[in-house]
């Protein structure tokens, strides 16, 4: 799979006018966090798809970018944590190991 890291506010508005052509996903991730490696690992296992762009956040050394996103998607910070966004609106998220590739998908279908 491949990733986009997430390492500056800026890129933020990138991704927000990137949703408006392509979906953009977030995925939120923990270094003390359990949950955040076995969601990572299930998610490194798929391919993604080629049109939708799997960003990866790592809070332990951007943290304040995670809370910049809560505040922007209107979402509360959770680790894992999965932000789908769609025409610069977050249209589905998920926390924890309820997190999967299949999951994400079919709110892509969904919101596309």
């Amino acid at each position: 799979m491949h990733w986009i890291h997430l390492t500056a506010e800026d890129q933020l508005q990138k991704v927000i006018v990137k949703s408006q052509e392509r979906l953009q996903v977030i995925f939120k991730y923990s270094s003390c966090c359990h949950f955040s490696e076995i969601v990572f690992q299930r998610l490194q296992k798929n391919c993604c798809p080629g049109e939708i762009d799997f960003h990866f956040l790592d809070l332990t050394n951007y943290n304040h970018i995670s809370e910049k996103v809560s505040e922007i998607f209107g979402v509360p910070h959770q680790s894992p944590q999965i932000l789908v966004i769609n025409e610069g609106h977050c249209v589905f998220h998920e926390s924890h190991p309820e997190i999967s590739l299949a999951g994400i998908l079919q709110r892509v279908t969904v919101a596309a």
